[in-house]
């Protein structure tokens, strides 16, 4: 059976005193059966994750780079993140794509190097306003997943998540429904059906990242395909992100 998962991804958001704060709202949360992460700020994950030792809430990263190590001032590398017990971190957020001009190319590095290093992984991939407008919304997914997570072999699936972003559904005005959003997760589980086998493609857990709240988060986790969310604003409010949680349980 596939994990239900509900990912805080916190982004650029909270000072030290407020990721505090908020990480002591979410030692209340209701989680009965879903697997629980958050993605605080770099400088926070260490103080996160000793603050949640006996909860049952992974701390994760947002982001890792695909050197080892080496003059890339500012980066994180992985072995850092394995050092303080972070052993999953976000790759390809449609903001690492958009503001980054991270490519497939890098992305590929990012999740090779990655996997070999023995963490979880939680891939991004998704349309922008203008590929959904015209209709290439199913080749673009394909591609994004064709140049980098469907080139692994069989057993690298054991330690990836898939989030879908609809790029087009945040912050645009544009609204993805949920039949959308089981249509995306369908196919992309076909993909990956007709690259391995249904046995896999059926183990695989598919998050919906696309502006999820507790208003609509009931809708679109009662789709077949959807397996949870990767949740932004909603996850810096404990309370929204606490409902949200109990719509997947």
């Amino acid at each position: 059976m596939r994990k239900k998962i509900v990912a805080g991804n916190w982004k650029m958001n909270n000072d030290l005193d407020q990721t505090m704060s908020l990480i002591e709202d979410l030692k209340n949360l209701e989680s009965k059966g879903v697997c629980v992460m958050i993605a605080p700020a770099f400088p926070f994950l260490k103080i996160s994750k000793d603050l949640l030792e006996d909860y049952q809430i992974e701390v994760i990263s947002q982001n890792v780079h695909q050197k080892s190590k080496g003059a890339y001032t500012g980066e994180v590398s992985i072995d850092m993140l394995k050092s303080i017990g972070i052993s999953t971190t976000l790759i390809g957020h449609s903001e690492r794509r958009a503001y980054f001009n991270e490519d497939d190319i890098v992305l590929f590095e990012k999740v090779r190097c990655t996997l070999d290093a023995g963490m979880n992984i939680i891939f991004c991939f998704g349309e922008d306003l203008k590929d959904r407008k015209s209709n290439k919304h199913f080749d673009i997914v394909k591609n994004q997943l064709e140049n980098t997570v469907l080139k692994l072999k069989k057993e690298s699936w054991e330690n990836i998540i898939l989030a879908y972003e609809p790029v087009w559904a945040i912050g645009t005005g544009e609204t993805a429904s949920p039949e959308q959003a089981q249509e995306m997760h369908q196919y992309v589980r076909n993909c990956i059906s007709k690259c391995y086998d249904e046995s896999v493609s059926e183990s695989i857990s598919i998050l919906y990242g696309g502006s999820v709240k507790p208003s609509n988060a009931n809708e679109i986790f009662s789709k077949k395909d959807v397996d949870g969310g990767l949740i932004g604003g909603a996850a810096l409010l404990a309370s929204d992100f606490n409902e949200i949680i109990k719509v997947n349980s």
